[in-house]
């Protein structure tokens, strides 16, 4: 991290919505190298709070599903997600045997609580799983003999060892005992989020109706084929209730499917994560995620070796927001929104619950939504 530096201690607190805040500059931000700027995509250099991902599984050549994961490490992770202008973060346990989700989960937190970085960017956690569908298509890389009814006492039993909150979980809704689990959840302060899921319109709706808010990585998870109209996808889009979370490397979706999503859920239900892994931010290779091997291609796509299924990401969420404009689903102002304003948004409540708040921070974005400093806490990282 020799390039952080520390600042006067800023006291915590929740940075609301996105403010704006323009710097002289007469230049335009160019949607893709080449390529004309498209309509309303002027940007002029700005200051806005720093971004946030909803979920983050690894990063920079590190697992965070690791038992043996170090403070060391954690920092490393996160100085180079500071550099991509995250400044927030639920880093994500992903489905696991019981014994192994305790031991990861107390790795995670130890190492947050022992890391420089850490009490400043880690608010609290996401478990994926392991409330999830098995069925082939829907559990994506999760192993499915680990998957099993939705158990909120699992949930409990994890967080006594832990000193930060499981702030998200997410699950399938058709899942056993899922309508009385979302309601716990949502009393004890955490946002819940359906994912590797083919509930139909009806359990969804009694999902909701329980708490259910928002859609984890919404048109991942799923087999390639589906039926054409009545299917998961459809009614989590369809459903106005549900703020859903999208994946824009241009691999998971299609850019022209992600516009069209984004479109379907409107931009103050739609918000941007990455879904990254250890690949992220590393060289092309073996790496490992959740006790598998994985491994990234050189064209960024992330999959454990000879497997059609993708696994997790090398996604950077500020490439997220630029990508949304280049594939002309954006401006530049709403795509921060969806990475910055929206998820805040969402987190506030369970924030709230557990008397938690995001740390101050701030971003300075050049005209090309490049970024020229990242802040965080006492902490600043300057890219020019």
């Amino acid at each position: 991290m020799s390039n952080l530096t520390e600042r006067a201690p800023e006291p915590l607190r929740l940075d609301d919505g996105l403010e704006v805040r323009d710097y002289p500059a007469d230049a335009r931000w160019r949607a893709g190298e080449g390529r004309p700027a498209p309509e309303g995509s002027h940007f002029p250099a700005c200051g806005t709070p720093g971004l946030v991902d909803l979920q983050v599984n690894g990063f920079a050549g590190v697992d965070f599903n690791d038992a043996a994961l170090t403070a060391e490490a954690l920092d490393h992770a996160l100085s180079a997600m500071l550099r991509t202008g995250v400044t927030s973060l639920l880093p994500t346990i992903i489905t696991a045997t019981r014994e192994e989700l305790l031991a990861r989960f107390v790795a995670l937190d130890k190492a947050v609580a022992g890391s420089r970085l850490g009490r400043w960017m880690v608010p609290g956690y996401h478990l994926e799983g392991p409330f999830l569908n098995p069925a082939d298509g829907y559990a994506g890389c999760h192993p499915p003999a680990a998957m099993r009814g939705a158990d909120m006492a699992l949930v409990d039993e994890i967080e006594r060892h832990l000193a930060r909150p499981i702030l998200m979980v997410t699950l399938a809704p058709e899942v056993e005992n899922a309508d009385a689990f979302i309601a716990a959840a949502v009393a004890r302060g955490k946002c819940v989020a359906a994912g590797h899921s083919r509930a139909d319109e009806d359990s969804l709706a009694r999902a909701v109706a329980a708490g259910l808010s928002l859609s984890t990585h919404l048109g991942n998870g799923l087999p390639q084929q589906l039926p054409k109209l009545a299917n998961p996808l459809f009614a989590q889009l369809a459903e106005d209730r549900l703020t859903a979370t999208f994946i824009a490397d241009g691999i998971h979706v299609p850019p022209q499917a992600l516009k069209v999503m984004i479109r379907a859920k409107g931009l103050d239900r739609s918000i941007l994560v990455t879904d990254a892994v250890a690949a992220a931010a590393a060289a092309p290779g073996l790496h490992r995620f959740a006790g598998m091997d994985i491994e990234l291609a050189e064209d960024g796509t992330v999959r454990n070796p000879g497997s059609r299924y993708l696994a997790g990401s090398s996604l950077c969420l500020d490439a997220a927001v630029r990508n949304i404009v280049a594939f002309g689903a954006a401006t530049p102002r709403e795509a921060l929104r969806l990475a910055c304003a929206n998820p805040r948004r969402v987190l506030a409540p369970a924030l709230a619950a557990h008397g938690a708040a995001l740390a101050a921070s701030h971003l300075r974005w050049g005209p090309e939504l490049r970024l020229h400093s990242a802040a965080v806490g006492p902490f600043e990282i300057r890219l020019d």
